[in-house]
């Protein structure tokens, strides 16, 4: 009787190696599938300005758009920006003309293509480069940015070869990873003409791109993509949420100090106050408080 249950229990154990090596190879088959996805897209030319002001407001929307929280402050990457053995390796790329940098080898239309699009030299997806809130960029934003990209410092900084775990690799066949901005963009469609600078809905929508990140499409907030469980969610921005609870001069203070309302620190140690009320002026601020009081108020509230 004991060797039939042994019998059984390996049978069901062999079943289930078996299930899950054929599981692994599929999973690997369809990730390689999408990442190694060539894309054509047709870059329209932009301007890139030379002069010194033009480059300054470049080096200022790097950190406004978030360049600088990924690819570190002299904007030469981070090997261990996203890093673990069930994840993989994912380092945020040397964008600078030093060894190992993008730099190096970037044209004028590699740029455009890279940031625009989510697309490398190649024609295949960049990882984890979030193309779908830079694609709205105005011509001038987007050149002006490029400008500066050219004149930063050559750090010399080769980081090792990017690998894609077991867990990232499940988590995008499950579409569960958005691993690839490419994939969320029609390429065949012109970007959308950029409203003009000023303190208008339209332009604090421009202007609110950044925040969707980590906020979502609809800033309502919840888990940030790729946190820790537990980590403390991004919030809701809407009139429903955290942002009934503030004036416009509370606002644009939170964002100058860190400082909510009731004297509390900002709890999410993700949010990039210090860059943001920094580096937007405060017509820039009133126009971003605009936006979201303009939001449909939403319940969720993940403050």
């Amino acid at each position: 009787m004991l060797r039939k249950i042994l019998k059984v229990i390996a049978i069901v154990l062999s079943s289930l190696i078996v299930l899950i090596l054929v599981a692994g190879i599929v999973i690997y088959v369809l990730s390689e599938q999408r990442i190694n996805k060539l894309y054509t897209v047709s870059v329209a030319p932009v301007t890139i300005p030379t002069a010194e002001t033009e480059i300054r407001e470049g080096e200022r929307l790097a950190k406004i758009r978030g360049c600088t929280s990924c690819h570190m402050a002299d904007l030469a990457g981070d090997s261990a920006f996203i890093a673990g053995a069930p994840v993989g390796r994912i380092p945020s790329a040397n964008l600078t003309s030093g060894q190992g940098g993008r730099g190096q080898t970037f044209s004028d239309v590699d740029w455009v293509r890279a940031i625009r699009y989510g697309v490398n030299q190649a024609g295949r997806g960049l990882w984890i480069m979030p193309s779908h809130e830079y694609f709205s960029m105005s011509n001038q934003d987007l050149g002006r940015l490029i400008a500066y990209l050219k004149t930063i410092p050559a750090v010399d900084r080769v980081h090792p070869p990017r690998q894609l775990g077991p867990l990232f690799r499940t988590l995008l066949v499950a579409g569960q990873l958005p691993l690839l901005a490419v994939e969320e963009l029609d390429l065949t469609a012109a970007p959308p003409t950029a409203p003009p600078p000023g303190e208008t809905v339209e332009y604090g929508s421009y202007l609110a791109v950044t925040c969707s990140g980590c906020h979502g499409a609809n800033y309502t907030g919840g888990p940030l993509p790729g946190a820790d469980p537990g980590s403390p969610e991004a919030a809701n921005l809407t009139p429903g949420g955290v942002m009934k609870n503030y004036s416009e001069a509370q606002f644009i203070a939170a964002l100058r100090t860190g400082i909510r309302p009731d004297g509390s620190a900002i709890p999410n140690e993700a949010m990039p106050w210090q860059v943001l009320g920094g580096s937007l002026t405060d017509s820039e601020l009133k126009t971003l408080y605009m936006f979201f009081q303009s939001l449909p108020a939403s319940s969720v509230d993940a403050s």
